[in-house]
């Protein structure tokens, strides 16, 4: 489980392809598609 921790990570969707960056830390869990995003960056 990758938990978004600061400002500037990138996360990516193994299912449907979208890719997010983050803007601001609420310090959850980032998913989509029902599954949890990967972090690619950061």
């Amino acid at each position: 489980m990758a938990k978004v921790q600061k400002v500037g990570e990138v996360y990516k969707c193994d299912v449907c392809g979208n890719v997010v960056e983050v803007q601001k830390v609420g310090g959850g869990e980032l998913v989509c598609c029902q599954q949890p995003m990967v972090k690619i960056k950061g």
